[in-house]
C-alpha cells in the first residue's frame, strides 16, 4: 500500500507549485482538483448529474461545465452547492483511490484542497501537509491569475477552513510567503524525510 501524504492549502497558496515541485522529484502526484476538471470536461462522466441539477445552461459550448456558471450557483445556494458535492465528491474519491492504488513511486502526493474540512480524507493519508501563506498573500495571488475581486476571493475564502484550522491540522507545513527557490528548498527537505517515512512505514 503507497505511503500518503495530504497536501492542502487555502486557495492561493501554491498548493499546485509544491506539487509540481514534488513530482520533479519523483514523487506520485494525484489532485483531487485535476480529476474532477476531467470528470466535468466534455464527455466527463459527471456532467449527466450536472445537467441534471443545474440544466444545459450551465454547459458550455464544447459540452464541458461552465465552472464560473456554476461557481455563481453554488455560492448563491447552499442546497445547490451540497447537492453538487454530492455528486462530484464519490466520483473524485473512487478515482482518487485508483490512482493512489496503481502510484509505482516510493510515495504518493494527493492533493485535496478541503482536506481539512474533511475527516474522511484525514483518515485516509499518513500525514498532512499545509502550503501556508499569509491570507493578503493568498488575495493577491488569486486576484492577479483570476481577475475576480477581492470580496469575491475573500467569500471563496471563507468557505475554507481558517488558516489557524488549516495549520493545527498540519503534521508538516511548508511556508510559501517567498519565492519559488524557497519553496524548492522545503520540498527537498520534505521529499528525503518521506522517503525515509515510506521506506520504514513509519505514519
Amino acid at each position: 500500500m503507497s505511503y500518503v501524504v495530504g497536501l492542502t492549502g487555502g486557495i492561493g497558496s501554491g498548493k499546485s507549485a509544491a506539487a509540481a515541485a514534488f513530482a520533479r522529484l519523483g514523487a506520485e502526484v494525484v489532485d483531487t482538483d485535476e480529476i474532477a476538471h476531467e470528470l466535468t470536461a466534455a464527455g466527463g462522466a459527471a456532467l449527466p448529474g450536472i445537467r441534471e441539477l443545474f440544466g444545459a445552461e450551465v454547459l458550455g459550448p464544447q459540452g464541458a461545465m461552465d465552472r464560473n456558471r456554476v461557481r455563481e450557483r453554488v455560492f448563491a445556494d447552499p442546497a445547490a452547492r451540497r447537492a453538487l458535492e454530492a455528486l462530484l465528491h464519490p466520483l473524485i474519491r473512487e478515482e482518487s483511490e485508483r490512482r493512489i492504488a496503481a502510484a509505482a513511486a516510493a510515495y504518493v502526493v494527493h492533493v485535496v484542497p478541503l482536506l481539512v474540512e474533511s475527516r474522511d480524507y484525514r483518515n485516509r493519508v499518513n500525514r498532512v501537509l499545509v502550503v501556508d501563506c499569509p491570507e493578503e498573500v493568498q488575495v493577491r495571488r488569486v486576484r492577479e491569475r483570476s481577475g475576480l475581486s477581492e470580496a469575491e476571493v475573500r467569500a471563496i475564502m471563507a468557505t475554507q477552513a481558517s488558516r489557524a484550522g488549516r495549520l493545527a491540522a498540519a503534521d508538516d507545513v511548508i511556508d510559501n510567503s517567498g519565492t519559488l527557490g524557497a519553496l524548492q528548498k522545503q520540498v527537498e527537505a520534505l521529499h528525503r524525510r518521506y522517503l525515509a517515512y515510506a521506506a520504514s512505514g513509519e505514519r
